[in-house]
């Protein structure tokens, strides 16, 4: 919801639901659906990276799956450890995505690999 002050200048409401750091998943959730929606996507990444480790292997799929592994588990103990809510979630969200940039870097690599040695 934007207010028009003055001649053209707008000012933004701090409390507007749609702007990103009013969602639930970053200010209320207790962190659980990042749990759940990083144990899907590691498990989807997971049996994608060793899929493609029987097509190329240079290791790049091996590493990958050890990264994601070990990002699913901070989020995990993130989840645990961290009390401060927003932080806590905050930090899921920077874990969910490395995870992700990891799984999407390593499927990249290898499919560049393949086509072009």
């Amino acid at each position: 919801m934007e207010t028009r002050v003055g001649s053209g200048s707008t000012m933004t409401d701090p409390d507007d639901p749609t702007k990103m750091r009013n969602q639930a998943s970053l200010t209320t959730s207790s962190g659980t659906v990042w749990l759940v929606i990083g144990a899907l996507t590691t498990a989807i990444t997971v049996v994608l990276l060793w899929s493609l480790q029987q097509v190329n292997s240079s290791g790049i799929a091996l590493w990958g799956i050890v990264a994601i592994l070990l990002l699913y588990v901070a989020m995990v103990e993130v989840r645990l450890l961290v009390r401060t809510v927003r932080l806590r979630l905050i930090l899921m969200a920077i874990a969910f995505g490395a995870l992700t940039a990891v799984a999407l870097g390593c499927v990249v690599i290898i499919g560049v690999t393949v086509v072009a040695p």
